[in-house]
């Protein structure tokens, strides 16, 4: 976006009465943010939800003045902004009604064409859900996806730190300016996810980490990801709204089950109970769920010469020579594994090459 389109919409998003949706009914209506400023209070009267007041509030000069300096922080700390109309704007998040007019981004990040999924949960992460966190993040690699979450304690930091342990791109979705980082002691993570990744708001340098803000920046989570994931959750909590945000967006969630008298397994159990969330036992479920094809996504894993099976992949290998092609609940039977193992099998052997996956739940030996 041009200086001046960035000044006139920075100028809108400070006049009192105007949110994200009318904002963007403002712009549709007038062709621009600058257009806005200069329609005649008559014509605007007549676009849906504008009242009296609105027209007041558009009459403010202040606005203008908030613009500028906002504008100054920008330009003085190298921050990236992306307008919704904008190609550099989340594709995704695009097509979500009360996404936000603009993004400032700062780091490393490119997610044009990128599978982005979002990994959210509670502050007070278990050892169960970080040995599945790393497991979960570890079989990914091979498809690069890029990892959203909201650099929070918790089950969002350890998401990012994963991520970064096996280079992949992360991004940490703050409630507040760029200006400042919350919580501090997440400060020396900053320089690491800036090299290949980075950080997103919708809010201003003057905004602070408020309550409210982390409300709202959950639509941002639960927006840009092709599926949102549950790591841990009590029976309350702010994964659980990020959660409940996906499914309004038609995304797909995921909720990782835990035992029934465990209480940060208690919010995953009720999303899955609920049919809010799928179950998620392992990366194979996910990949299944969402389409993926590893084969597509990385080129590193190829068929080898001479390939190590364990007793089981070994098993499931010899099945598949014997009749070909065959379904996944059938493999699961006649080789005596239970469908929760047999997708983690399937999955592992499909990153060695030895096996492909077909349309209809249906797999061949290579």
């Amino acid at each position: 976006m041009t200086a001046s389109d960035l000044f006139y919409t920075l100028a809108l998003q400070r006049v009192e009465g105007v949110g994200d949706i009318m904002a963007k009914k403002l712009i549709s209506h007038c062709g621009s943010a600058e257009g806005v400023f200069k329609t005649k209070s008559n014509q605007l009267a007549a676009i849906d939800g504008v009242g009296t007041t609105l027209l007041k509030n558009l009459k403010d000069q202040s606005v203008f003045d908030k613009a500028n300096k906002e504008i100054a922080f920008i330009q003085n700390n190298n921050i990236n902004v992306a307008y919704f109309q904008d190609e550099n704007y989340p594709d995704k998040l695009k097509h979500c009604v009360d996404a936000p007019l603009v993004l400032f981004t700062a780091g490393n990040m490119n997610l044009k064409s990128r599978k982005i999924i979002s990994i959210v949960g509670t502050r007070q992460i278990t050892s169960y859900g970080m040995e599945f966190c790393k497991k979960l993040i570890e079989d990914l690699v091979p498809l690069n996806p890029v990892i959203v979450s909201g650099f929070a304690y918790g089950v969002d930091i350890v998401a990012h730190q994963l991520a970064m342990e096996n280079n992949l791109q992360t991004i940490g979705v703050l409630a507040h300016g760029l200006n400042q980082i919350y919580p501090k002691t997440h400060k020396k993570y900053m320089a690491k996810m800036e090299q290949n990744g980075g950080f997103m708001t919708e809010f201003w340098s003057s905004a602070n980490p408020d309550k409210e803000n982390f409300v709202k920046r959950n639509r941002i989570v639960a927006g840009i990801a092709e599926a949102t994931i549950v790591i841990e959750s009590a029976d309350r909590g702010g994964s659980l709204i990020t959660a409940n945000i996906a499914n309004d967006y038609n995304r797909d969630v995921f909720a990782v089950p835990g035992r029934t008298t465990d209480k940060y397994s208690a919010g995953c159990n009720n999303l899955i109970k609920t049919q809010k969330a799928n179950v998620l036992t392992s990366a194979a479920d996910l990949i299944y769920i969402l389409n993926w094809d590893i084969k597509e996504e990385s080129k590193a894993v190829q068929k080898q010469l001479f390939v190590s099976l364990d007793n089981d992949e070994q098993k499931i290998y010899d099945y598949l020579l014997k009749t070909g092609k065959e379904l996944m609940d059938i493999i699961a039977l006649e080789c005596e594994f239970p469908i929760y193992r047999i997708s983690a099998l399937l999955l592992n052997m499909e990153l060695k090459g030895v096996i492909r996956p077909l349309p209809g739940k249906l797999f061949e030996a290579i």
